[in-house]
């Protein structure tokens, strides 16, 4: 089954076990024409999509859409789209005969379900930054408003709001570090 033609195909080739340099090269033929049994013209459409070396590729979309079907959907279609038809048509044959019931639509569903939970985890940990953003500005609307009403011996100092509360009186802090009993939580 293995034909001679010259070294400008764009098919598989390798050298004939003569050791003559003018010899013929053998070419294999594609995987579609091994798996079918069949001689590999020259200009077969499905050669340079199912290179010999691969042949689980034709195998599997043959199972879904057929060989008939492949050849003339490929005829049908300009050279540029070709390979880009061939990788979707192996994809789907892929999906197809891992959910024979939903195939690619049931991988895009499922992929559609994590999109939809992820933006909700989103959603939920921005609201939270939020509500902590909302809590620290009231906490140290707290801590400036107690500081202008109680009464200080020394001048009064400048709060940095950025410095971690560096510059707050310890005449504000318990002995165990938090703040004066009025103080309440505010987050639940």
């Amino acid at each position: 089954m293995e034909s001679t033609i010259s070294p400008s195909s764009s098919r598989s080739v390798s050298p004939s076990s003569s050791s003559s340099p003018n010899s013929p090269l053998v070419v294999s033929p594609c995987a579609a024409c091994k798996i079918l049994r069949r001689r590999c013209a020259e200009k077969c459409v499905l050669a340079p999509y199912f290179p010999p070396n691969d042949p689980i590729k034709f195998t599997t979309a043959h199972r879904v859409f057929g060989a008939s079907n492949i050849i003339k959907f490929l005829q049908e279609l300009p050279e540029s789209q070709r390979a880009d038809a061939v990788s979707s048509m192996v994809y789907e044959a892929n999906a197809r005969l891992r959910d024979p019931v939903y195939g690619c639509a049931g991988a895009i569903c499922q992929l559609q379900k994590q999109v939809n939970e992820l933006q909700a985890q989103l959603a939920k940990a921005q609201a939270e930054v939020v509500n902590m953003q909302c809590q620290q500005a009231n906490l140290m609307a707290l801590i400036c408003m107690e500081m202008d009403q109680s009464p200080q011996a020394s001048p009064p100092q400048q709060y940095n709001l950025d410095n971690n509360f560096t510059n707050i009186p310890m005449s504000f802090v318990d002995d165990n570090n938090n703040f004066g009993s009025a103080w309440e939580p505010l987050w639940t």
